[in-house]
């Protein structure tokens, strides 16, 4: 337990910023399973995947040795201006709950982006520019990740062009429009100016989109423009090694005051943030250093791992991209439209998965009714609107604080705020107004999408 008086926020001097990320893959024992082309059905090699990502980041894709790998001092020149990120005492919810448990939470959403997806998205515009790209294309959710992607190309004067779900691009217009101010051309997915997305539209009439078929748009919509590369804003291991970021804070934070947390907790969708927020944990966890209980959130919607496969499957609906060893829901799978977050992929993180399931973390899936009550609750006391994703951890702090208020126990509890939620106000409307409803797939939907996985 801490010794020392705990600040509000505990911050990190400039100059103690990260200056490697951490690639937990290197002390992982059961290393994930490689990529597959799915032509081949034989791992990926860099030539092949250098054909859609940029190099730089393929090799980071296939790289599961190296530990540490340095950050480009021009990428550390941009996480100056919002990094290092503050790591907070939750004081006043501690005091709402009547628990003893220490909650801190990282707070990653101080840039204009309001998401830690901005992490990655400098890292990946940096090394496009690099190798001399006219631009980059890339999927959408709920829309942080293009808005991160547009201000970095912006800073590096890249073309972007970006495929947003659906119906988060009729639910969140602001979003949208923070893209297009960045210099971004945004266009709803499934469209009619891919050869996927028209296919997709004939399969699904009137579909609202998911991850999935974003994907696949932006990837074909790469592959044929000369001078481009798709960038990823989840799911792939490179996206998660520069989340790192993330964790190797956290923990530095938690070290300077000799806080050490008993449990830390993730909303998880690819599963980048999570793994970001959990891998130099997990890393003390692999090398039989300590023991901490880490929990990986998703929506009760999109249950990927409490009731997902552990299977070879498409990245994407459209079946372009390569085959990855995951936690799925099968890639054809569409959640409900009314789901109010942007934990809407059909498949986890390789890096993840395996974590899972070799029981180095554990998953739960919450209802969004009850995760947007935490989101208010929250709100009220903390003085921050919380992004619907990053209000399914606090969800489940809540009931971990709860649970030690019955015990007595003063466990420390560490939970990742990965974004602010002020271009959500759709879905906060709908849950004060009494209008929003709870999904939850059957057990015969997920069975169906899941039939159509490949068979590998």
């Amino acid at each position: 337990m801490a010794t020392k008086e705990i600040p509000y926020k505990i911050y990190l001097e400039e100059n103690e910023i990260p200056k490697q990320w951490y690639n937990v893959r290197a002390d992982m024992k059961n290393k994930p399973a490689p990529l597959l082309n799915p032509a081949t059905n034989k791992p990926c090699t860099l030539e092949d995947l250098e054909k859609v990502f940029c190099t730089e980041l393929a090799k980071q894709e296939l790289n599961d040795t190296d530990a540490w790998i340095d950050i480009p001092q021009e990428i550390l020149d941009f996480y100056k201006m919002y990094r290092p990120a503050p790591l907070v005492r939750a004081y006043c919810l501690e005091k709402e709950l009547d628990t003893p448990a220490h909650i801190y939470y990282k707070f990653e959403g101080n840039n204009t982006s309001g998401s830690h997806k901005l992490n990655s998205a400098i890292a990946q515009a940096y090394y496009a520019k690099q190798q001399g790209l006219k631009g980059v294309t890339t999927e959408t959710g709920a829309g942080q990740w293009g808005t991160a992607l547009s201000m970095a190309c912006s800073y590096f004067d890249l073309d972007c062009q970006v495929y947003m779900v659906k119906v988060s691009y009729e639910q969140k217009p602001f979003r949208r429009e923070v893209m297009r101010t960045y210099g971004a051309k945004v266009t709803p997915s499934p469209s009619m100016e891919t050869e996927v997305g028209r296919k997709i539209n004939r399969e699904f009439p009137g579909t609202t989109g998911s991850l999935g078929c974003a994907i696949s748009e932006a990837v074909e919509a790469a592959t044929k423009q000369e001078g481009y590369r798709y960038v990823l804003g989840s799911v792939l291991s490179q996206v998660l090694l520069h989340q790192t970021v993330i964790g190797l804070e956290t923990k530095a934070a938690l070290d300077k005051y000799d806080i050490v947390p008993d449990i830390i907790i993730g909303c998880a969708g690819g599963g980048s943030n999570l793994g970001g927020l959990i891998s130099p944990f997990a890393g003390e966890m692999l090398r039989g250093e300590k023991k901490y209980q880490i929990i990986a959130v998703e929506p009760m919607s999109c249950p990927s791992l409490t009731r997902g496969r552990y299977v070879y499957d498409f990245c994407d609906t459209g079946k372009v991209c390569p085959l990855a060893k995951m936690y799925t829901l099968g890639s054809g799978y569409i959640p409900a439209p009314n789901h109010a977050g942007g934990l809407r992929y059909h498949g986890m993180s390789s890096i993840v998965s395996q974590l899972y399931d070799d029981g180095y973390l554990e998953a739960r899936s919450v209802k969004q009714t009850d995760v947007f009550e935490a989101a208010q609750k929250f709100a009220r006391v903390e003085g921050i609107l919380p992004a619907p994703e990053s209000s399914h951890a606090i969800k489940v702090a809540i009931d971990e604080a709860m649970k030690c208020k019955e015990t007595g126990e003063e466990k420390n509890i560490v939970f990742g705020l990965t974004g602010t939620g002020y271009f959500d106000m759709v879905a906060y409307q709908k849950f004060n107004d009494g209008l929003m409803e709870d999904y939850c797939p059957t057990d015969e939907e997920i069975a169906a999408s899941l039939a159509k996985c490949p068979k590998v």
